[in-house]
């Protein structure tokens, strides 16, 4: 490697750990289900365990048997999940869901409510040209909600968190988001099973 290279290439890894001590430490802290019970929040949940990534070149989301599934533990963990909501407080809640049946398969097993067809929750993923309009969509519909209703659950994939939040989750994880009548809502902490 030339010098010019090297000096170059140093200056490259000066300006990436900048940026990386730069960027802000954040932290979540557990969010406690029984804040969901008070009204004002939404939780935006990944769906529950589905071995695997992305969905089958057959996929046809029309035909649940063409998509990635729930495993019997994702089932298990998704009633888990409502049963935990439940012992929380949260008896009924404003339940919306992505098209994809494993999103659909874990709203309607956590049992807090009517699971409605929500098109901004659907997945993106491996579809970038989708990313932007799905995202823009949820913001306008977090927008619209009252800043104190009852509890919305909100079961999507692991872009579409990411998308909104910038972080990760595993499947079953969520994140709690303080309604306040913006496109951005507050990221309230963590929630999951125990």
């Amino acid at each position: 490697m030339s010098r010019i290279g090297l000096v170059a290439a140093l200056a490259l890894l000066l300006a990436l750990l900048l940026a990386l001590a730069a960027a802000p430490a954040r932290a979540l802290e557990p969010f406690p289900p029984e804040r969901l019970a008070e009204g004002g929040y939404a939780l935006l949940l990944r769906h529950a365990l589905a071995p695997g990534t992305g969905d089958p070149a057959s996929f046809d989301l029309n035909d649940p048997t063409t998509q990635r599934r729930l495993s019997e533990t994702g089932r298990a963990q998704a009633r888990a999940l409502g049963a935990m909501l439940r012992a929380a407080g949260v008896q009924r809640a404003r339940v919306f869901t992505s098209q994809w049946d494993r999103c659909r398969e874990t709203a309607e097993l956590l049992a807090l409510g009517p699971v409605a067809d929500l098109p901004a929750l659907n997945s993106f993923f491996g579809r970038p040209a989708e990313r932007a309009m799905r995202l823009e969509a949820l913001r306008d519909f977090l927008a619209a909600q009252p800043t104190d209703g009852p509890p919305i659950i909100l079961v999507t994939h692991q872009v579409t968190v990411t998308g909104i939040t910038g972080d990760f989750v595993r499947s079953g994880e969520g994140r709690a988001l303080r309604l306040d009548g913006t496109r951005a809502p507050d990221v309230a902490g963590t929630l999951a099973l125990p």
